[in-house]
């Protein structure tokens, strides 16, 4: 008869499984509760921080362009980084990337809470998109390869759902929060991030096994950071077209972006 330790052992193994699947069955569920969490992360966050912008103005007075810039910094390095940090699951494996993505996310979440002006926070909120960059994309891969085709569906409509019901809560629970504790609880809205992640992390890390990267392939960085450029300049500049004083940078803004993604274009080509 097979001992704890050894029953243990199996159920971590990182060898794959018959079904296709890396994950025994009574780990899995979570890996459905860490994924959530995870989502969370990101939805929570976004939703939460446009309502309230306004405090955050005051609070660290900061103009309307740096407003901008706080929600344009993570969503620009977000986009441009998603398909690399979907190959980096690949590459390293999933679980691996996943808890990377979630602990940059939350490292950055907490520098953001703690930023003394505007330009520290948008620094910060970058960094925060390179994280979920890679948090995003882990999220609904860890569960795919978790999961059984036929069970694959229901977990992923599961996960679909808690993310909806988190986005449509922000909102209502940003309101809240800020009508009743004031203008300087903004910083709550990053810090928050710290407890959902540590538990995501925890649960990837104790309960869940290690996957095997599936392809040895290249991150296309070169790409990644000719996107990121390029769509940089690009809010920039048509950030600085309604800015007081940046119209004279919004033309050679664009132009530089217009190049850049040309150029993106044809290194992606060749």
């Amino acid at each position: 008869m097979a001992s704890s330790h050894e029953t243990t052992a199996d159920s971590l193994s990182t060898a794959p499984r018959a079904n296709g699947t890396f994950c025994p069955q009574t780990r899995r569920k979570f890996v459905l509760v860490a994924a959530i969490l995870a989502s969370a992360l990101g939805f929570i966050d976004g939703s939460i921080l446009a309502i309230a912008m306004p405090a955050l103005r005051v609070n660290l007075g900061a103009s309307l362009a740096e407003a901008q810039w706080i929600s344009n910094a993570y969503a620009l390095t977000l986009s441009a980084l998603i398909l690399a940090g979907g190959a980096a699951g690949d590459r390293f494996g999933l679980r691996r990337a996943f808890v990377t993505g979630i602990a940059l996310f939350i490292a950055a979440s907490l520098a953001c809470a703690l930023a003394p002006n505007p330009a520290v926070l948008i620094g910060f909120r970058a960094i925060q998109g390179i994280g979920a960059a890679i948090m995003v994309p882990g999220s609904l891969a860890i569960i795919a390869k978790a999961y059984p085709k036929k069970e694959r569906g229901r977990a992923i409509g599961i996960w679909a759902a808690a993310s909806a019901l988190t986005t449509a809560l922000g909102p209502v629970l940003g309101g809240f929060v800020l009508s009743t504790f004031g203008n300087g609880v903004w910083r709550a809205i990053f810090a928050v991030n710290l407890p959902l992640g540590l538990v995501s992390i925890y649960l990837l890390l104790v309960k869940i096994p290690a996957d095997q990267p599936t392809e040895k392939r290249s991150l296309d960085l070169g790409g990644a950071g000719l996107a990121t450029l390029a769509f940089g300049a690009l809010a920039y500049g048509l950030t600085a077209m309604n800015a007081e004083g940046g119209g004279m940078m919004a033309g050679p803004a664009i132009v530089a972006g217009v190049v850049l993604l040309f150029v993106f274009i044809l290194y992606e080509r060749w």
